[in-house]
């Protein structure tokens, strides 16, 4: 194996002289870089500041990411508990006392009582008296009259103030969104409702006041309305008003959102009353026409249509008419309401 001063021999001078050149310039660059290193490897000040802002950014959009899955996972969980709460109330009657809490009726199970027996005296009197009906079938009419005259006056007086607040309640709403856009809280929002709003709106607000005066929660006060007024609107409020308590948000543009709902709501129920106002005035001819045509039989001929009324056979004939006319009639009602 030839020896370092051989290969040496063995090389050219103008190539000796190369690699020298280039070890030596290979030296003197590691100087100076090991000389420079701390400038050289030290960030400057622009390059530190973007990357603490690129640091800083990575952990904002995780923590910005989790906060809104956390809120997401808050709104469904409250979503679902209102709506196993509304499925468990749904099957359930209510009693005597909240059906005239809800007619907006201050009377007591013994008033309710007292007006059962007067209307039950009254119609035996008139039974007995102006119909000339013998006294058994007369208290047969009494019994009937004094269980369902009050039983149809609560449920009308109940149903015309769901109307009453339906056809209120999306003011009420707008009231709010204005109030909570120029800075005033929900609860001034409510007391200006209480003091000026129509009835029965202005009560059932009242009552949500007095409930956040005693002490409870906003949220808990307002998911008590849709139980005293069992309408669509009072629910969709309850659900916003509980979303917003316990997920956060913006509440004017949520209210502001349900005020839409409720105005297409009303819209959509008066262009239901609308197109099926010729199929109410069809059922109403055809559910009269029976009647006023006996009516006018009775008076021109009689004898002829007295057999209707005194022999058994036209007595069972005129039971069985008004079985079938009744059952006409609810299918007629069926087939012309819209539920939505």
């Amino acid at each position: 194996m030839p020896s370092f001063a051989q290969v040496g021999a063995t090389l050219s001078p103008e190539l000796i002289s190369v690699v020298a050149a280039v070890l030596a310039a290979l030296c003197v660059g590691g100087i100076v870089v090991s000389l420079l290193y701390a400038r050289t490897g030290r960030r400057s000040e622009s390059g530190r500041r973007l990357a603490a802002v690129a640091g800083w950014d990575e952990p904002a959009s995780r923590a910005s990411g989790a906060d809104e899955g956390a809120r997401k996972r808050s709104i469904e969980a409250t979503l679902r508990n209102l709506e196993e709460q509304q499925k468990a109330k749904k099957g359930v009657k209510p009693s005597l006392a909240i059906r005239m809490r809800q007619a907006g009726l201050n009377w007591s199970k013994r008033t309710y009582l007292v007006v059962c027996l007067v209307a039950g005296v009254i119609s035996w009197l008139i039974a007995l008296v102006i119909f000339g009906v013998s006294p058994l079938p007369a208290l047969g009419f009494g019994l009937a009259g004094g269980l369902l005259l009050p039983h149809f006056y609560v449920t009308k007086k109940r149903a015309d103030r769901f109307k009453a607040f339906t056809a209120e309640f999306p003011n009420a709403v707008d009231v709010i969104v204005r109030g909570v856009k120029a800075g005033l809280p929900l609860l001034d929002c409510l007391r200006i409702i209480a003091a000026e709003a129509k009835e029965p709106v202005r009560s059932e607000i009242r009552v949500i006041l007095d409930d956040q005066t005693l002490g409870v929660p906003m949220d808990q006060a307002v998911q008590r309305l849709p139980e005293r007024i069992p309408v669509a609107e009072a629910n969709f409020f309850a659900i916003v008003i509980s979303l917003q308590s316990r997920s956060g948000g913006n509440l004017s543009e949520a209210l502001g959102n349900l005020s839409k709902v409720l105005r297409e709501r009303k819209k959509m129920a008066s262009r239901i009353r609308a197109m099926s106002s010729e199929a109410k005035a069809s059922a109403g001819i055809i559910g009269s026409l029976p009647v006023v045509v006996t009516c006018l039989l009775y008076l021109s001929a009689p004898g002829y249509i007295s057999l209707l009324f005194t022999t058994l056979v036209g007595k069972l004939v005129l039971a069985a008419c008004a079985v079938w006319m009744g059952f006409g009639i609810l299918m007629m009602r069926k087939m012309i309401n819209f539920d939505f």
